[in-house]
């Protein structure tokens, strides 16, 4: 199973290099939809990241002290330190990291817990948290290329995040979580059917697993999207989801 997901992330690293490898330097400084982040900004925020999960599989001690001094500023400051290097440079340095975190995750011993921002995670949770920042980051540079990028069944790992994450999504928002788990029932690009939650529920979520995994990375606004809820919590839970740790983001606009 790890080595799939390491499969899988290595693969949406690829695609999101497919995009951003052609262009010319000065297009790197392309404004994205985040908000004062261009295409550098992007690949030097999951460069940054990379790094810290490199820190995080060397043990407690290298990921304290790589994350010194961490505030939520950190994150925008790294970004931009990192859009100022040379596009090739930093085309370069991403390439290694994340050959990098794919061999350290791969010899991750079974059981191991990983320190993180949040909650210690395994190696299999952070591959998958790697994949689905990988995959919302490219959704922003595609956006920003005007390039449509095919759903692939690695949104499928995002879609599982954006799931599990449920709780912490009402948690961070100030409400209580809803007591009884919800039916989530997607499609997948090929028309597979992709659930989570018993059959039962009273509550669900259902659509396309491309717009659900649109919602919770905050890629689209609630609005553009053709996800249905069905029950009062499940409504709300549309309305905050996100699949990311940290406070809660900004979203989009509606178009």
């Amino acid at each position: 199973m790890l080595n799939d997901l390491i499969a899988d992330l290595e693969a949406e690293g690829a695609a999101l290099d497919t995009l951003v490898a052609p262009l010319e330097p000065a297009r790197w400084a392309t404004p994205t939809p985040a908000e004062g982040w261009t295409i550098a900004h992007q690949i030097a925020h999951l460069a940054w990241t990379d790094r810290c999960a490199l820190a995080a599989a060397a043990g407690e001690a290298a990921f304290g002290a790589l994350i010194s001094g961490f505030t939520l500023e950190s994150v925008d400051e790294a970004a931009a330190e990192g859009a100022r290097e040379e596009p090739a440079a930093l085309l370069t340095r991403w390439r290694e990291d994340r050959r990098a975190i794919a061999e350290a995750l791969a010899k991750v011993p079974q059981g191991t817990k990983l320190p993180w921002f949040g909650p210690p995670m395994s190696a299999a949770s952070m591959a998958t948290a790697r994949l689905m920042e990988t995959w919302a980051h490219g959704q922003d540079v595609a956006d920003a290329l005007g390039a449509v990028v095919e759903p692939t069944a690695r949104l499928r790992h995002v879609a599982h995040i954006g799931v599990r994450a449920r709780d912490f999504a009402y948690g961070v928002h100030g409400l209580t979580p809803p007591a009884e788990p919800f039916r989530v029932a997607l499609t997948g690009p090929d028309g597979q059917d992709w659930t989570w939650g018993p059959e039962d529920a009273a509550q669900s979520v259902t659509g396309t697993a491309l717009d659900f995994c649109l919602l919770a990375t905050q890629r689209r606004h609630r609005a553009d999207l053709a996800l249905a809820a069905e029950g009062p919590d499940a409504d709300r839970w549309l309305d905050i989801a996100q699949a990311f740790a940290g406070p809660p983001g900004p979203g989009r606009r509606p178009s």
